[in-house]
């Protein structure tokens, strides 16, 4: 017997089953088609880069302008109504004093703060307000672009309502004693609490980046760790933790000394003018921080 099976004939109905293309098996396999991927927009590109976190480290320059501001405006209102803006310890003493004479004085004592009192009360007040709006910096980011420039942004804003309230109130920028009030009413304490809202911003921004410049209001800490400082004598080479506090308080100088001209020459006014647009500059500079690794 044969060992090939014969082939069943097929009927007339019946047409032959289709055989595999000999010209397929030279043929390359087809193409599966890709996904295809859009390019990110311009918005989306600029949304990462806003939101990206800048490196600490590297925010000497805005850091320190934030300390010259401090004395900048600082100088500003205290010579006019010898009130910090910034410096709240002294504020508080001055309250407390004020509370005291109200309870233990004789008995022809006055029964109401006197106007500095009230002063340092709205400085106080404001400035813990400009502190608790930073922690709108938390739900953003504390320490990206988008934050770090928009809340410069406000403290411009701020430091701009103080120059508006100062034309506004029509009283000198400059006293001669503490018996000689002025910023009495009420466009005057406006600008003293625009002034030290301001400040309140900058100080909690500046303490979330945690860097060597992180306290730009409040310099006595940074005296202290400055007269503990390991290697505060090693003067022939540099020592950042040292060169960092000592920048903090040459910047914090250096604005009260220039505050100080600009305000004689052009008024509060002008000076907080000057110092809204100071502002400006530092919240640009923010944008080109580079990122943290």
């Amino acid at each position: 017997m044969s060992s090939d099976v014969a082939k069943r004939p097929l009927s007339d109905n019946e047409s032959p089953e289709p055989g595999p293309d000999p010209a397929s098996q030279f043929l390359p396999p087809p193409v599966t088609e890709q996904p295809c991927i859009e390019p990110r927009s311009s918005w989306s590109r600029l949304k990462g880069y806003l939101m990206k976190d800048v490196d600490p480290e590297q925010s000497t320059l805005p850091l320190a302008c934030y300390c010259f501001m401090t004395g900048y405006i600082d100088v500003i209102t205290f010579s006019a109504i010898f009130v910090w803006s910034g410096f709240q310890t002294g504020n508080t003493i001055q309250l407390a004093l004020a509370v005291a004479r109200i309870c233990w004085g004789p008995p022809s004592r006055e029964t109401s703060f006197r106007i500095p009192d009230k002063q340092a009360l709205m400085s106080l007040c404001s400035f813990l307000g400009g502190a608790f709006l930073g922690r709108a910096g938390d739900r953003i980011g504390a320490k990206t672009r988008l934050w770090l420039c928009a809340g410069t942004v406000i403290q411009a804003i701020f430091t701009a309502a103080a120059a508006i309230s100062v034309w506004k109130s029509g009283q000198k920028s400059i006293s001669v004693g503490r018996g000689d009030l002025t910023w009495t009413n009420a466009a005057g304490f406006l600008a003293m609490g625009f002034a030290s809202a301001s400040l309140g911003l900058q100080g909690i921004m500046g303490k979330r980046l945690n860097t060597q410049l992180a306290t730009t209001v409040v310099l006595t800490s940074v005296w202290c760790e400055l007269m503990v400082e390991p290697d505060l004598f090693h003067i022939y080479r540099p020592v950042r933790s040292r060169d960092l506090k000592l920048l903090a308080i040459l910047a914090l100088f250096l604005g009260g000394f220039l505050g100080r001209g600009i305000l004689e020459q052009i008024g509060a006014a002008g000076a907080f003018g000057v110092a809204a647009g100071l502002r400006m500059i530092i919240a640009i500079n923010w944008v080109f921080i580079p990122a943290k690794n």
